[in-house]
């Protein structure tokens, strides 16, 4: 069983092509949707519930919260990670569902720059460089898009990683943790055009990814309960 585990803050219409683009590509596969809801205001949770998604309300604020919580409810063996905003294919998960069934391995991330990334601002393209040639060099890991959102795993290798970011250092530490522990694996991906507001604020939350990226290296971070 797959579960499709997707955070949303006030991305109505995006949820909507999300789901649907889910139920029309899965359509064969057994799957859950499993949506995690920040204090949306615009109609985000009731739109997925009514195309059939199981939405959690988490009222805690922060994309590695709302992460390590729908991880946690989520029932499927492997669980696929998308953004509600539209921006992740789905053409890459048959391939990837092979690669974990046939055991070459438990971690699957996405590379945006692997296919077409033309619509990632010039700005986040660098932030994203920066963030990933440090990310290679504290832990010697490689990676070419250490702040992608979407990664296929077995659910089972959860308990084996030391997760504690609650916000959008989730990302590369969940990356992180698995490259250095489990068997991993990056696969190019096409990347789209978000559907509404931009949510990343750009610099503050590049500056604070990359203070964690040296606080996980070098402070003795506790294991996560």
């Amino acid at each position: 069983m797959l579960s499709f585990v997707i955070p949303a803050m006030n991305e109505c219409n995006g949820i909507k092509r999300v789901i649907s683009d889910i139920k029309a590509k899965a359509a064969a596969l057994d799957y859950e949707i499993v949506v995690i809801d920040t204090n949306s205001t615009d109609g985000t949770p009731e739109a997925a519930r009514e195309l059939g998604a199981v939405v959690i309300d988490e009222p805690r604020r922060g994309y590695g919260r709302a992460y390590k919580t729908g991880f946690s409810e989520a029932k499927g063996d492997i669980i696929i990670t998308l953004d509600a905003d539209g921006t992740y294919p789905l053409d890459s998960i048959s391939e990837a569902v092979r690669i974990l069934q046939a055991n070459e391995a438990d971690f699957i991330t996405c590379n945006r720059f692997g296919g077409q990334e033309t619509a990632m601002k010039l700005s986040h393209r660098f932030g994203n460089y920066v963030l990933s040639f440090f990310t290679r060099a504290l832990f010697g890991i490689r990676i070419s898009d250490s702040q992608s959102g979407m990664w296929i795993f077995k659910k089972n290798i959860l308990p084996k990683l030391n997760l504690i970011a609650d916000g959008m250092a989730f990302s590369e530490e969940i990356k992180i943790e698995a490259f250095s522990k489990v068997k991993s694996v990056e696969i190019p991906t096409n990347y789209m055009s978000r559907i509404g507001e931009v949510k990343l604020r750009g610099f503050s939350d590049g500056f604070e990814n990359l203070k964690f990226l040296f606080k996980k290296r070098f402070s003795n971070i506790p294991r996560a309960q």
